[in-house]
C-alpha cells in the first residue's frame, strides 16, 4: 500500500496529486451517523490506522466508537454572529462533503456539532491511496457562523429570511418544500410526500435534498426525518408501468412485497388483470390514469415508463427569424421531452407560450391545446403563426362561437365542459384526431371532467404549463399523476435578474374603516364579511388616489365584485372589462391599453389568466377570490411583462385593516412570499397625506377623513 504523504512537505503533496477532480462522500458530523455516509477524520488519523474517507466508504461507526472530529486551533464559542479565528498552521488535511473541487482552488466545507455552523477553509488536492483517488483539503482557515435554517422533527423548516443565506437556502429548498406562513422575519416551509417525490421525478434524489437540509441548517437535523426522507423518496419509482412486448401494459416492481400490498388494495383490483409473473401483474390498457391515481393515494407513485403514442405527424417548425428560444425555455422543452409527460413551471410573463410552441416542434405531429377563454386562444394563435411554420388555416378554434377541428387545434375549458342533458358533448373533442401532443395551458385551473377525460389519454404526451402549481382545491396530486410531475421550475426572482420579467415593488396599502363601517362590518353575517369590507367606500377613496398618483403610467384596477368594479369605472372614467363584455369587446379594448390609447383599465377576474399587457406598469387589486394564492401570483403577472424602459411594475394590494380582508391578504401572498417578493405594508393615511402634500390630489378626502 502506498505511503500516505505527509502532509508537512508541500513537495510529497504535489508528487501525489492525481490527473482529476474525485467526489469524496457526504460527511455529516451530527448527533448520529447517517444512512451510509463517511465521516471526516483528520489525515493524522489515517496515519495512525483508519483510512481515507473515500467513493463507497463504509457506514461510519457509531458515535461511541468513532472519535470527535478535530479541527486546529478550533474557534472560542462565542456569541457573535461570525467569528474568525487566526490562521492555524498549514498542513493538517481534512476529508470533506461531496461536492465538485477544483484542483487547486479554496473551498469551504463544514464540521462540527454545535447550534453554531462551523466552517473551514481549505485548497483542493486529490491524493491516491491503495488506488482510489480521494479529495482532500490543505486547511487555511475556520470560522464560526449561525446559519439560516432550522429544520424541525415535524418537518417543518423556519427560514429566517433577513440572513445572508436566506436566498441561497430558498433556492434549494423550493424543489422539494411547500411555503405556508410568511410573516415578516421567518417563514414557514414543509416538507411533504408529494413535494419530495415531484423532485424525485425532476431529477432530484434524496441526497441532494438531505444535503441541502445539512448544509443550511443552524442546528443538527433530527435524524429520524432525514431516515423519512430517504425513505419517503425511494417509494418513487418502486413500482413501474411498462409496455410488455407480449401482453401490453404491465406494472412491475422492484420490490415484491410493495406489490402484494396493493394488489390487495380493493381500489386496485378492478384495474388490473392477470399475474404474469411475481413481479409482474398486467394493467388494463384504459385503466393507465387510474391506476397511477389509485397508487399515489396509496402512498407508491408508480413512474410511467410505458411511452407514448407519435399521433398522426404533422410538419411544425420553429421560425428563429432573428430570434431563438431562451436559455431557461430551451432547458423546460428538453426536460418535458426527455420525461415525456409532465408541467412546466414558469413565471408569468416568462414566454411559456413559446415553451409549448418548442414543444409542439419536438413532437411535430397534431397537437390539441386547451385554454382559459377565447381571449387566450386568439393569442396562442397570434403567437404560433408568428413563431412557428403553421399557418392560418392550419389552427383551429374551438369556442363558443367556433367548432374548427385542424391539426393545431386550440379549445377553451369553458366550452369543455358544458354539459347538456346530463353529459359533456364537447369532450369528444379528445378523440377527434389521433393528437400526439396535449397542451394544458394554466393547469393549474383544469376543471374536474377534464381530469377524468385525461385519465384516458395516457398514451398520448401532456404537457401542463403554469405560474403556479397551486390548487385551492387541494388537487396537486391529480396534476402530478394525470399530466405528470414538474419537468421544470424557474424561480421567479432568477428569471427577474436575467432580465427577462420586470422588477416588482408590491405593496400593501392598509386601510382604517370608518367607525360606521367597522360597526357594519361588526354586524353583518359571517357569509357577507368579506363582501363589505373589501367593497367600502374608504377602500375607494384610496384606489382613486393611488389612480391619480401614478397618472399617465398603464394601470389595471382588478377586482372580484362587479358592482364595485362598475362604480370605480365611473369613477375613474375607465373602461370595465367583465364576464359579460363580448370577445369582441375585450379584443378592442385590449388592443387600445396596448397602444396607449386607453391608461387606465378596470378589469375582473376574466383578466387574471393568459392576458398578455407587456404595457402594464402598475397594477392596483381591491378585492379577490377569497385567500387565493394563485390568483395574486397571476395578477402580479399581469404586470411583470418586460419593460421597454426597464421600469419596475408596482403592485398594490388594497386591504382593510381589522377584518378577514387583511386575514385573505397574507395567505394570498404566500406564494409571492415563496419566491422572494416581500410585500411593503403602508398606512393608507400616510399614503394619501404624502400624495395631498404633492399637490397632485386635490379635492381627494384626506387621510385624517378615512
Amino acid at each position: 500500500m502506498p505511503v500516505v504523504p505527509d502532509s508537512s512537505s508541500a513537495e510529497t503533496i504535489e508528487a501525489a496529486e492525481a490527473t482529476e477532480t474525485a467526489k469524496a462522500v457526504i460527511a455529516f458530523v451530527t448527533a448520529r451517523p447517517v444512512i451510509a455516509f463517511a465521516a471526516a477524520r483528520p489525515m493524522d488519523e489515517v496515519r495512525s490506522g483508519g483510512s481515507v474517507a473515500d467513493v463507497g466508504a463504509p457506514c461510519p461507526p457509531s458515535p461511541a466508537q468513532r472519535p470527535a472530529p478535530r479541527m486546529p486551533h478550533p474557534p472560542p464559542r462565542t456569541s457573535h454572529a461570525t467569528h474568525r479565528t487566526p490562521t492555524p498552521r498549514r498542513g493538517r488535511l481534512f476529508c470533506f462533503p461531496r461536492k465538485t473541487y477544483v484542483e487547486g482552488r479554496a473551498h469551504s466545507w463544514r464540521i462540527g456539532r454545535t447550534p453554531f455552523e462551523r466552517r473551514a477553509r481549505g485548497i483542493a488536492r486529490t491524493v491516491v491511496v491503495a488506488g482510489v483517488v480521494s479529495v482532500t483539503l490543505t486547511f487555511l482557515s475556520a470560522e464560526v457562523c449561525v446559519s439560516c435554517l432550522i429544520v424541525q422533527s415535524d418537518k417543518t423548516l423556519l427560514l429566517e429570511v433577513d440572513h445572508e443565506l436566506a436566498d441561497a437556502c430558498r433556492r434549494v429548498i423550493a424543489p422539494f418544500a411547500e411555503l405556508e406562513r410568511a410573516p415578516e422575519h421567518i417563514h414557514t416551509y414543509r416538507v411533504t410526500p408529494l413535494g419530495l417525490w415531484n423532485a424525485r421525478a425532476a431529477g432530484h434524489d434524496a441526497e441532494q435534498v438531505v444535503d441541502a437540509l445539512v448544509e443550511y441548517s443552524r442546528y443538527p437535523v433530527p435524524h429520524a426525518l432525514l431516515v423519512d426522507i430517504a425513505e419517503t423518496m425511494s417509494r418513487y419509482g418502486r413500482l413501474t408501468l411498462v409496455k410488455h412486448p407480449a401482453h401490453g401494459l404491465v406494472l412491475t416492481s422492484t420490490d415484491r412485497p410493495v406489490l402484494e400490498e396493493i394488489l390487495r388494495s380493493k381500489k386496485v383490483q378492478p384495474l388490473v388483470g392477470a399475474r404474469l409473473d411475481p413481479d409482474t401483474v398486467a394493467v388494463h390498457p384504459s385503466e393507465r390514469g387510474q391506476i397511477k391515481q389509485t397508487l399515489l393515494k396509496l402512498g407508491w407513485p408508480a413512474e410511467d415508463l410505458a411511452g407514448y403514442v407519435d399521433g398522426e405527424a404533422h410538419p411544425i417548425e420553429l421560425a428563429e427569424d432573428g430570434w431563438a428560444l431562451r436559455p431557461y425555455q430551451q432547458q423546460a422543452v428538453e426536460g418535458f421531452w426527455h420525461g415525456g409527460s409532465g408541467v412546466v413551471v414558469l413565471p408569468c410573463g416568462a414566454g411559456k407560450t413559446l415553451v409549448g410552441a418548442g414543444a409542439m416542434a419536438r413532437a411535430k405531429a397534431t397537437t390539441l391545446i386547451l385554454v382559459t377563454n377565447t381571449v387566450s386562444a386568439r393569442q396562442w394563435k397570434h403567437e404560433l403563426v408568428k413563431r412557428t411554420s403553421l399557418t392560418e388555416d392550419e389552427i383551429g378554434e374551438y369556442s363558443g362561437t367556433r367548432k374548427e377541428i385542424r391539426p393545431v387545434t386550440i379549445a377553451t375549458y369553458q366550452v369543455l365542459t358544458t354539459k347538456r342533458k346530463g353529459v359533456y358533448p364537447h369532450l369528444e373533442l379528445f378523440d377527434s384526431r389521433d393528437w400526439g401532443l396535449i397542451v394544458y395551458d394554466e393547469v393549474h385551473l383544469l376543471p374536474a371532467p377534464v381530469f377524468k377525460f385525461t385519465a384516458d389519454l395516457q398514451a398520448r404526451r401532456r404537457l401542463g404549463l403554469t405560474a403556479t402549481l397551486v390548487r385551492e382545491d387541494g388537487r396537486e396530486s391529480d396534476v402530478f399523476s394525470l399530466i405528470g410531475p414538474k419537468r421544470f421550475d424557474a424561480p421567479w426572482k432568477e428569471i427577474e435578474a436575467q432580465g427577462y420579467i420586470a422588477p416588482a415593488d408590491c405593496v400593501e396599502v392598509r386601510v382604517t374603516l370608518t367607525d360606521s363601517e367597522r360597526l357594519a362590518y361588526a354586524t353583518a353575517e359571517t357569509e357577507e364579511k368579506y363582501r363589505f369590507c373589501a367593497t367600502t367606500a374608504s377602500k375607494q377613496r384610496v384606489t382613486e388616489a393611488l389612480v391619480r398618483k401614478h397618472q399617465g403610467e398603464q394601470t389595471l384596477v382588478i377586482g372580484q365584485y362587479i358592482d364595485q368594479l362598475d362604480e370605480l369605472g365611473e369613477q375613474l372614467d375607465a373602461p370595465v372589462i367583465k364576464g359579460e363584455t363580448t370577445n369582441a369587446q375585450r379584443e378592442k379594448l385590449f388592443g387600445a391599453f396596448r397602444e396607449g390609447k386607453i391608461s387606465v383599465l378596470v378589469v375582473s377576474k376574466v383578466a387574471n389568466f393568459s392576458i398578455d399587457l407587456p404595457e402594464a406598469t402598475v397594477a392596483i387589486q381591491v378585492s379577490g377570490t377569497f385567500g387565493s394564492r394563485q390568483e395574486e401570483a397571476q395578477r402580479l403577472g399581469r404586470v411583470l411583462r418586460p419593460k421597454a424602459d426597464g421600469h419596475e411594475a408596482r403592485f398594490y394590494s388594497v386591504v382593510a385593516r381589522d377584518t378577514i380582508d387583511q386575514d385573505f391578504a397574507a395567505h394570498r401572498q404566500r406564494f409571492l412570499a415563496e419566491q422572494g417578493y416581500a410585500y411593503r405594508i403602508v398606512d393608507s393615511h400616510e399614503l394619501l397625506a404624502a400624495h395631498e402634500d404633492e399637490g397632485e390630489d386635490e379635492g381627494v378626502v384626506t387621510g385624517g377623513d378615512i
